[in-house]
């Protein structure tokens, strides 16, 4: 019996976390998703994000990290931020 360690997914996009920094969607793609938690609290022993910055980027190595944003915004909880850069992503990769 072979088990597989595929990672996390949302709405069947890998996502990628390294600290305050969560990337959604796949570099393999021309589009990716950057958010990042920039204020967050704790309650009940958990840290909950408060404040999240979202940003749709392009994949694309050759470009410098200032000309890779496409779009951003800020977002009040991870869920809202998360859902918003899921609409961006499933938009620019329909393109």
């Amino acid at each position: 019996m072979a088990t597989t360690n595929e990672g996390l997914t949302y709405k069947g996009r890998p996502l990628m976390r390294k600290d305050n920094l969560i990337y959604y969607g796949s570099m393999a793609d021309s589009h990716i998703v950057l958010l990042q938690v920039l204020e967050s609290r704790e309650e009940k022993g958990v840290q909950l994000a408060t404040r999240v910055s979202v940003q749709l980027q392009l994949t694309d190595p050759e470009l410098k990290s200032r000309d890779r944003i496409v779009k951003k915004t800020e977002k009040d909880g991870l869920y809202t931020a998360l859902d918003v850069g899921c609409v961006w992503l499933e938009r620019a990769l329909a393109k």
